[in-house]
């Protein structure tokens, strides 16, 4: 399934190319037109190693979040994460006017967009666990991470309000979400950083597996929680920071995604979940970039627009569910 959406991403675009050329530019041979190559290389292959690694890492922080937590609904974009790195870029696009983004592979624009959405991402994540310490109530503490999330959006409209207006198209544009934002330069940085927090994040698995029965029965296992809850912040901040920071701030698919994976494969045991999370995280970050082209020379719409069809729906089940 996933070479199969991948390979869909490699021909559905505005521009028709036959499968047979398509493969013949993958393998490096020769094609009749020097544009179709470049659509190739240059944009959908990136976009499409964009996407899969994408989904992985926001499939397997919604994951993590959620059993850290042990609340279904729990999620990077829920608990307001996502908003904390969206506010980390916005105080670096919109404070210089617009002129720095993510695609610029400097130490001002890409160094500095990073960094700002790890910290924003950090400080959320921190500010969340602070309070599942005092809060035992999972819904209370669901609301509480909403208000954050507000708290967060309510400072990016201060910043937009007083911005110059390319800042303000800059961070708007980002701001809807697009695999297209890695280049072929910048994929090697972006997809580093991505499987080593995936490869931190297989470490977890024992202990996430420790803290499904409760954070009693993990420290009586010998896990020391608070070093293990710190080491799930950083990874989790880690994945969800390289994403925002280059993607925009995805909704839905940290969320739904881990109950997807449940659905499909039948288990709570992360040995099987969280490698199939990822997997079926990067399926639907596929799709989504497939059903982002509208027909013909329709044009691109936005992602954001098209992860809440998908993870909406998985959410009122869970909701009707639980």
């Amino acid at each position: 399934m996933i070479c199969g959406a991948f390979i869909l991403n490699l021909i559905i675009g505005s521009v028709d190319i036959p499968l047979k050329d398509v493969s013949s530019i993958i393998m490096g041979d020769e094609v009749q037109k020097a544009s179709w190559r470049f659509i190739i290389i240059e944009s959908r292959l990136p976009q499409a190693l964009t996407a899969l690694l994408s989904g992985a890492a926001l499939a397997v922080s919604g994951l993590m979040l959620q059993t850290a937590f042990r609340n279904p609904l729990a999620g990077p974009d829920v608990f307001g994460i996502n908003s904390g790195a969206g506010l980390g870029v916005a105080l670096v696009m919109l404070l210089l006017g617009g002129s720095v983004s993510a695609g610029m592979f400097t130490f001002t624009g890409f160094v500095a967009i990073f960094v700002s959405a790890f910290a924003g991402a950090m400080i959320v994540t921190m500010i969340i666990f602070g309070f599942s310490n005092i809060v035992r109530n999972n819904v209370m503490l669901l609301i509480i991470g909403l208000m954050i999330g507000y708290i967060a959006n309510s400072a990016i409209s201060l910043l937009n309000f007083f911005a110059t207006e390319e800042g303000v198209k800059s961070y708007m544009v980002w701001g809807m979400g697009n695999f297209g934002g890695v280049s072929m330069r910048n994929m090697p940085v972006f997809a580093g950083i991505v499987l080593l927090a995936l490869l931190a994040s297989c470490m977890f698995i024992k202990p996430l597996n420790a803290l499904l029965l409760g954070t009693q029965y993990a420290i009586n296992l010998g896990f020391n929680v608070k070093l293990v809850r710190n080491g799930l912040l950083m990874v989790t901040g880690l994945l969800t920071a390289i994403v925002t920071a280059f993607c925009g701030p995805v909704a839905f698919i940290g969320l739904a995604v881990p109950h997807i994976a449940r659905l499909f494969f039948k288990t709570e045991n992360h040995r099987v979940l969280l490698p199939g999370t990822m997997l079926c995280g990067a399926v639907v970050a596929l799709v989504c970039n497939i059903c982002c082209y509208l027909p013909g020379e329709g044009g691109i719409i936005p992602l954001n627009a098209i992860t809440p069809i998908i993870g909406a729906p998985i959410v009122i089940y869970i909701i009707m569910k639980k």
